[in-house]
């Protein structure tokens, strides 16, 4: 089993979407001797909008402070930073869009972002920080991951892809040496490759020559991945979080044809259900996510050979989750009444991918709401890479407004009820942007134990911290108010 640095925490903190599993909610899960895990989702984006709120508490000054290229940070502070915060009701200063050849000036902030939020996870103590990505944000990636382990990142996990090519990018960077990424670009004519590269050198302080490496935990649904990515791969992975379809976010999708409920949700079947003995005969540890973030699951999950759990609903609704208050407490207090309800959307995200949603009138999941908004694509972290007739690249988002996705050779019925998940994320963390009087609402992504975080409030409060989820998760007890019991 391997050995995480003197210590093998039971429970790895979901990584949950952009800024929701921020630096608070990762460090205080570490502080607690368990692995806290950053959202690794835009977070260029957060840090711009962070300075532009005026830096609260002067977190991201401190962490500027302590970044090793100085001029870097500098740069930064210059063009983002807004002294007490921009008016209420004024727009976010936009940013580059992501790009297969981004600007110095986009890298320069991809890096700083990655580098803050773990900076802050790890600030005065020596607990796990991990970050998460997604694979199919594959532009990115690099300068990402380069930023993170500026910052002294443990592990990084990835999931929402086949994430094959990141151990051997992960024991470059280690070394200090160039790196690229090889990117799905649609429509591209056989036998045609390309790539994202980066060069650390360009982006280091002087006399720098190594880097710590993280582990890498691969996020996968089945035991036949598992296999290819610790045994077929040219440099294996150092462990797995095996996600189930009841896990928040972007789930797998079923395998097979895509048959839908009544309700219009994907079907899982036997197919879908995961070998854990296949996995665990792997040898490499490996801890389960989606179901099993309430009392007694962990033990469940030990049992099955697992390292432990990893858990993120709960913790998406705990005090030190970057959530909105408002939200937060809306979501408790239905889930008091056992009235939380999740839908799994096949079309909610652009990606493809299944998309779990929690149902809250004032968010994107209204579908009157998110037919009065006006499409419009403007981050840019989900768009596809296409290869257009004269051979260059173009960028296309299922989300953009219809006429444009068509124009770059999309068809319209992939566009039928997309959301701007982006914004919406953004949204949710009170960061929405506000364009001509319009400000974008949340998309509320949750797995299907949004129903019970309730169970996680001790008696006689409206909420909870990071370390009472953790507290009833090891001892296997559910909070005193609880209403009833769960398996």
């Amino acid at each position: 089993m391997l050995s995480l640095g003197g210590s093998s925490p039971q429970i790895i903190q979901g990584g949950m979407g952009a800024a929701v599993s921020g630096w608070p909610l990762a460090r205080a899960v570490s502080m607690a001797g368990q692995m806290g895990v950053v959202s690794g989702t835009a977070l260029d984006t957060v840090l711009a909008r962070r300075l532009q709120l005026g830096d609260v508490g002067g977190n991201i000054r401190r962490a500027f402070e302590a970044f090793p290229i100085p001029e870097i940070a500098q740069r930064v502070w210059e063009k983002y930073y807004v002294e007490g915060g921009k008016a209420i009701g004024a727009a976010f200063k936009s940013k580059p869009m992501p790009s297969m050849k981004p600007g110095r000036a986009l890298q320069e902030l991809t890096i700083l972002g990655n580098y803050v939020e773990v900076w802050l996870a790890k600030e005065g103590h020596n607990g796990l920080v991990g970050i998460n990505f997604l694979e199919k944000i594959q532009v990115p990636h690099l300068p990402s991951i380069y930023g993170a382990m500026l910052a002294g990142v443990d592990y990084i996990l990835m999931g929402a892809g086949i994430p094959r090519q990141i151990p051997g990018i992960l024991n470059e960077l280690a070394e200090m040496k160039p790196v690229r990424y090889a990117i799905d670009v649609a429509d591209r004519v056989q036998g045609e490759e390309y790539f994202t590269e980066f060069d650390p050198t360009e982006y280091a302080p002087e006399g720098l020559s190594q880097l710590k490496r993280p582990n890498f935990l691969a996020i996968v649904s089945s035991s036949t991945l598992a296999t290819a990515l610790s045994r077929k791969s040219k440099t294996p992975v150092d462990g797995f979080v095996v996600e189930l379809p009841t896990a928040g976010g972007h789930n797998a999708p079923p395998r097979g044809q895509m048959m839908l409920s009544e309700t219009g949700e994907p079907i899982y079947g036997p197919k879908d259900e995961v070998d854990f003995a296949a996995i665990a005969e792997l040898g490499l540890p490996f801890w389960i996510a989606g179901s099993y973030g309430k009392p007694g699951k962990l033990k469940e999950a030990q049992a099955l050979g697992a390292q432990g759990i990893q858990v993120g609903t709960a913790f998406a609704y705990c005090d030190e989750s970057g959530i909105a208050p408002e939200i937060k407490q809306k979501v408790i207090a239905l889930s008091r009444e056992r009235k939380v309800r999740i839908y799994t959307d096949p079309l909610a995200s652009p990606t493809g991918f299944p998309f779990k949603v929690a149902l809250l009138d004032d968010t994107m999941s209204n579908n009157a709401l998110y037919k009065e908004r006006t499409r419009i694509c403007d981050l840019g972290f989900l768009r596809t890479p296409y290869r257009k007739e004269d051979g260059t690249i173009g960028y296309r988002c299922a989300s953009e407004p219809e006429e444009d996705y068509l124009a770059k050779g999309g068809k319209l019925e992939d566009t039928e009820g997309r959301k701007c998940v982006c914004n919406g994320l953004l949204a949710t963390v009170g960061m929405a942007q506000t364009r001509k009087g319009y400000t974008e609402l949340p998309i509320v992504t949750s797995g299907d134990e949004a129903a019970t975080v309730a169970d996680f409030c001790p008696e006689g409060q409206t909420g909870y911290s990071a370390k009472d989820v953790i507290d009833i998760l090891l001892n296997a007890k559910p909070a005193t108010n609880l209403v009833e019991a769960h398996s």
